[in-house]
């Protein structure tokens, strides 16, 4: 048997994927069924685009919900302010304000499954993420970053 890891991520996080996996299971398959039995019944199915496209995103979405399933099954929920005391320091689920060139930036630390970057979500797995689980307020690290290295302090840690 295969060994399966456990994800950790936010609560918030683990809502978000069991709302995605109904969505694909009760809404988008059934309809991609339909779509694929009405293909088929088009007559020869080696020149049927619409057959084999339907064929191909069913496959594709089934492995989807097969991946969600996986890690909804295997996830472990963290919430920062209940699973650790903040004064053990950043953890999963806390949110963190750094400042960094001057600037003040508050990031939530979440699981590599609910990162969102562009939302200032960021994985405790990821380069920063690492180098800030387990820090305190008033520590500094530093990351590499494909521009170089990048100097962050800790502000704020809720």
């Amino acid at each position: 048997m295969a060994y399966i890891k456990q994800v950790q991520m936010t609560k918030d996080g683990f809502e978000a994927l069991q709302k995605e996996l109904a969505i694909l299971v009760d809404e988008k398959r059934p309809k991609l069924v339909e779509r694929l039995s009405f293909a088929r019944q088009q007559g020869d199915l080696s020149e049927n685009s619409d057959y084999i496209n339907a064929k191909e995103e069913l496959e594709f979405l089934d492995g989807r919900i097969d991946e969600l399933e996986g890690v909804i099954k295997t996830a472990e929920i963290v919430n920062g302010s209940s699973h650790k005391k903040l004064s053990d320091g950043v953890t999963l689920g806390t949110k963190v304000t750094l400042k960094v060139n001057g600037d003040k930036h508050v990031f939530e630390i979440v699981g590599e499954w609910e990162a969102d970057p562009v939302n200032k979500k960021i994985s405790h797995e990821s380069p920063l993420g690492r180098a800030l689980v387990g820090r305190k307020i008033g520590d500094k690290v530093e990351v590499e970053a494909p521009a170089g290295k990048v100097k962050y302090e800790i502000l704020a840690i809720e």
